[in-house]
């Protein structure tokens, strides 16, 4: 069966920087994507996040990009197989120089919490209840 990928285009201000931040969440670097402008993270099979230069970001759009420091373009989500992950990835985030984002959210059923990258891009991580979520 096949099976959609998402490739998240995002500006880093710091490659390098960047490379090491998503080495210490556990994600791993796809070096055959990776150059001096852009780093390529598999966060999962089907997931990969693309950090590039805003010069190489702005070869891909004729719009303004945005600087993620202070204006927000998009909010990501991930999801997370329990509420310990859910911790463990935030806590990871911070730990590597990250900030907390919002406020823990815990409805039972649904848990989340979220965080700030080194540019300012905005991640949030929850767990679901798998019964609640089936219906």
């Amino acid at each position: 069966m096949y099976q959609q990928m998402i490739f998240v285009n995002l500006v880093t201000s710091d490659v390098p920087a960047t490379r090491r931040f998503v080495t210490e969440l556990g994600w791993t670097v796809n070096e055959r994507f990776s150059t001096e402008e852009c780093v390529s993270a598999v966060i999962s099979d089907t997931v990969v996040a693309m950090f590039m230069t805003r010069e190489h970001y702005a070869r891909f759009t004729d719009k303004e990009v945005v600087d993620s420091a202070k204006a927000s373009e998009v909010l990501l989500c991930l999801s997370a197989e329990s509420r310990a992950k859910v911790d463990e990835l935030v806590e990871r985030a911070i730990a590597a120089g990250g900030t907390a984002h919002g406020d823990t959210q815990d409805q039972g059923f649904m848990y989340g919490r979220g965080f700030d990258d080194l540019d300012g891009h905005s991640w949030e991580v929850v767990w679901m209840d798998p019964a609640v979520a089936e219906g």
